[in-house]
């Protein structure tokens, strides 16, 4: 065969392969493909959340089994430590059976009945958020954090950050107007969404910082400023410029919210909060509803951040506003509240307690529930 056949050849194969690929895409391969992928992806996502409930059920299972034979049986704690060489021995390749996590087991298991945290399935969590909120949580807020872990899809860090910022307090507790100026369902998710007090002591300024220091802080630390926030926050602009008649005017930072599906406009005041501040506030909003706003849009949402604010005053302030505006403050130092003060041991009594095998919370200085006889390996998953 000679040369200028076998290009021919070359050509043809080219222009079949070119035709069959304009086949498929106008036989909808292209959209196929793209659902096959879909589906694929939350193929893997269920397998691996399957993977993790069958580990908690497991982890659930063995712990059950150690507190009946326990309560059954003259055997003290040493029997773990038995059971834990032995469990390594048979299945080394496989970590979570030492001593300590053993205990934690057992621990779950005595205080999770049904292997529920409150109402909460615990197999939907992975096992050291169970183990961070068994040990660290009161028992009547534990139930909080375990579904808004998963509502959230919360990492160990961030769980264990908003446990010790104590975010079940904060979560929902800004002053605002939501319930008489939206919609019932998106009123409370909106409600849900703000929080009272915000803690932006991750800037390091002083107490007394102005305006502009603390709003070109948060744009510098823009990451942890949007995990403060919360889930559904994203980033518009900052000093966000709006024309109104020929004059301007500008916003001092501008979010818009996924789950809301609406523009949030913030405002700093480093000072107290004043009735006045909700008129200026009032006007935005209206800007950005007319000019800004798209059709799908719900009505843009205002948020007050002052260094501190009297919640009567500000409830009479919103009360005949007729857009939709909250009011919380923020804190430029961490403070621990005075409750939390009077509960938290010492170094020398958390050391004790390690050393006992106490580290349970249980809401009293002084006072866990024994858990290990070591401290926790954080390996062991």
């Amino acid at each position: 065969m000679d040369g200028q056949s076998m290009k021919k050849i070359k050509v043809n194969d080219r222009t079949k392969s070119i035709k069959s690929k304009n086949s498929y895409a106008l036989d909808n391969y292209p959209a196929w493909l793209e659902s096959l992928k879909k589906q694929i992806q939350i193929a893997r996502a269920r397998a691996s959340l399957s993977l993790n409930a069958e580990l908690i059920r497991l982890y659930y299972k063995i712990g059950s089994d150690i507190l009946q034979r326990q309560e059954t049986r003259v055997w003290g704690d040493k029997i773990i430590l038995h059971l834990a060489a032995d469990l390594k021995d048979a299945f080394p390749d496989m970590k979570g059976f030492s001593a300590s996590n053993l205990k934690y087991m057992r621990y779950f298991a005595e205080q999770c009945p049904s292997c529920k945290i409150g109402q909460q399935p615990a197999d939907q969590l992975p096992w050291f958020h169970i183990v961070t909120i068994l040990t660290k949580v009161q028992p009547a807020d534990q139930e909080w954090y375990a579904v808004n872990a998963i509502a959230g899809g919360w990492s160990r860090l961030m769980l264990e950050s908003n446990i010790k910022n104590r975010l079940h307090k904060r979560q929902g507790a800004a002053v605002s107007n939501f319930s008489k100026r939206l919609p019932a369902v998106q009123s409370a998710l909106a409600q849900e969404t703000l929080k009272d007090p915000y803690l932006f002591d991750f800037l390091g300024l002083a107490d007394n910082a102005h305006e502009r220091e603390i709003e070109n802080a948060l744009i510098q630390h823009i990451s942890r400023f949007l995990l403060e926030l919360g889930v559904g926050f994203a980033f518009v602009g900052r000093q966000f410029r709006i024309e109104v008649d020929g004059e301007e005017f500008f916003i001092d930072l501008l979010f818009y919210h996924t789950r809301l599906k609406c523009y949030i406009v913030i405002e700093l005041k480093a000072a107290a909060f004043k009735p006045e501040h909700t008129g200026q506030l009032n006007f935005y909003l209206s800007a950005i509803d007319a000019q800004i706003k798209s059709p799908e849009d719900r009505p843009t949402i205002g948020l007050l951040l002052c260094k501190s604010r009297n919640k009567i005053v500000a409830e009479y302030a919103l009360r005949n506003v007729h857009s939709p505006i909250g009011v919380a403050e923020y804190q430029l130092v961490a403070s621990l509240p005075k409750d939390l003060k009077t509960e938290l041991p010492s170094i020398e009594e958390i050391e004790a307690r390690l050393a006992a095998g106490v580290v349970a919370f249980s809401g009293k200085k002084g006072v866990g529930r024994k858990v290990s006889d070591a401290k926790r390996e954080r390996k062991d998953g």
